[in-house]
């Protein structure tokens, strides 16, 4: 896997496609990583201590490395 913690990348397919940012976490057995603010789904919240209300949180989701490319990689169309 060439893409590491840090790279900023680009996203070549799926909902977030052509969206850029930077990689949060890799994981190199499972081929996947995870991009800040990119790939986020909702999940609901369960309230820790009795009185207090549950929420909604946004987590971001691992993608598979295939979908991305390294924005260095990327040539700009003449």
């Amino acid at each position: 896997m060439k893409i590491k913690k840090g790279d900023n990348v680009i996203i070549r397919s799926g909902d977030d496609k052509g969206k850029t940012g930077k990689v949060v976490k890799a994981f190199p057995r499972l081929n996947k990583i995870v991009i800040e603010g990119l790939n986020t789904v909702k999940k609901h919240q369960r309230a820790r201590k009795e009185g207090q209300k549950g929420q909604t949180v946004t987590v971001s989701m691992p993608m598979d490395v295939s979908k991305v490319m390294k924005v260095e990689d990327v040539k700009p169309k003449k």
